[in-house]
């Protein structure tokens, strides 16, 4: 075993893991040399699903607001080093790489115990508690946007995005993508993703939207997230609507292929939607770390790739959305200037920079 990647929580540090590791195979790396280290969340599903080797440790975030739960997170850090040193020796791990969140921590002192090369990897535009303490001990930080709060001396690589967004191809794709989602492509398809949970305040603002729809005939796809799909499913549109509403989407370069301007989260899709070139509306969650997400946003909006509408102007989405589906110029526009900002090569730049580290 030779490389660790650290990634645990949210599919917003899972996927961006994955890539990497897809990334070092890619290059010659076989996929037994590599492991990945995480609790007992997404993480525990999506690697060994992948075929990837997981260690599973007792993980704990540092909760914000005044808990008892943090007390015992010093200790729980320390027992995870403890572990993560044993193992890296008995593995043969070389070099290490932090995709942020709490799995960091433990995995830094670790490899810094070891006199292994560490590496973190931030994916918002302001950096996770977890990166700002281990940045001190990374070898580089590798962050999505050229500035970054909080990891002034970051590397700007781009957030990993998975292997099929690498060469992302919409005409290529767009056939599948329509096959896949039964819709048509003669009229405007818009895409509503609230990340890979769903978006209870998007979903809502959606439904109300298509349900008094007075504009052209579109087609909507909407990734509502496993626990709202019932919820959502049961509601009706207006004339002119078609709805298609499914729960998640493993394939999401098909999402992104079908969709001619898409309402999301400012999550880790914002990689995406600039890997595909693709006209976005972002509604920045005010959650995780101190409202991460608007610093996404305000990136892609400056940059005249997306509109940001914050989550007490959604009243407005309607007009935004039939404005932006009758002026395809305006479209084409948002999707050379996200383009401009794409960095589809992020994961194979990480992994490249972990092999050279390990020889």
């Amino acid at each position: 075993m030779t490389f660790l990647i650290a990634a645990a929580g949210t599919g917003g540090h899972v996927y961006p893991g994955l890539s990497v590791g897809e990334a070092l195979v890619d290059l010659g790396v076989d996929q037994s040399e590599i492991l990945y280290v995480g609790g007992d969340r997404l993480e525990a599903r999506v690697y060994p699903e992948a075929g990837y080797r997981f260690l599973r440790l007792e993980l704990a975030g540092l909760k914000r607001s005044m808990t008892f739960d943090n007390v015992r997170i010093p200790k729980v850090v320390l027992v995870a080093r403890r572990r993560l040193i044993e193992e890296m020796g008995s593995q043969g791990i070389r070099v290490a790489l932090g995709m942020g969140g709490y799995g960091n921590v433990p995995v830094a002192m670790a490899a810094r115990s070891r006199h292994l090369p560490f590496f973190n990897a931030e994916q918002n535009a302001d950096a996770g508690l977890a990166n700002r303490i281990t940045a001190r001990w990374a070898r580089a930080s590798f962050v999505s946007f050229p500035n970054t709060e909080g990891l002034p001396s970051g590397v700007w690589v781009g957030n990993p995005v998975r292997r099929p967004f690498w060469d992302f191809d919409r005409q290529r794709s767009r056939a599948e993508a329509a096959e896949h989602f039964a819709v048509a492509t003669d009229v405007p398809v818009i895409g509503v993703f609230g990340g890979s949970l769903g978006s209870g305040r998007i979903n809502d603002a959606v439904a109300s939207m298509l349900g008094s729809w007075e504009g052209p005939s579109i087609e909507v796809v909407h990734l509502t997230g496993e626990s709202h799909q019932s919820a959502v499913s049961r509601l009706t549109a207006a004339d002119g609507v078609s709805w298609r509403r499914q729960g998640y989407e493993e394939r999401m370069e098909l999402f992104f292929a079908i969709s001619d301007l898409v309402i999301a989260r400012a999550g880790g899709a914002v990689a995406e939607l600039t890997a595909t070139a693709t006209p976005s509306i972002l509604v920045p969650g005010q959650f995780g770390s101190g409202g991460h997400q608007d610093g996404n946003a305000r990136f892609l909006g400056e940059a005249g790739a997306a509109i940001v509408v914050e989550e007490e102007q959604l009243a407005t989405l309607p007009a935004i959305v039939a404005d932006l589906i009758g002026d395809p110029k305006r479209l084409g526009a948002m999707a050379t200037a996200a383009s401009a900002i794409a960095k589809p090569d992020a994961a194979r730049t990480i992994a490249r920079t972990m092999i050279e580290a390990a020889r």
